[in-house]
């Protein structure tokens, strides 16, 4: 397996308390549903920026 077809499960963001709380911004005001759908949203984006189906299927099964 490829170096980059693995997930990094290891700290890889300098800021990632900034992100988090910007992250918890962008669910002010949501409902539950709104909240949901975002989620949706983001993760689906995400996957493809990642673009590498094994390394989607790690990522699942590490937040199994």
């Amino acid at each position: 397996m490829a170096k980059n077809d693995r997930l990094v499960t290891a700290l890889n963001m300098a800021e990632h308390d900034e992100f988090y709380a910007e992250l918890l911004r962008a669910h002010e005001a949501m409902n539950d549903e709104e909240s949901q759908a975002f989620n949706a949203r983001l993760i689906l984006i995400l996957a493809n920026h990642i673009g590498k189906t094994e390394v989607l299927k790690q990522a699942l099964s590490a937040a199994r």
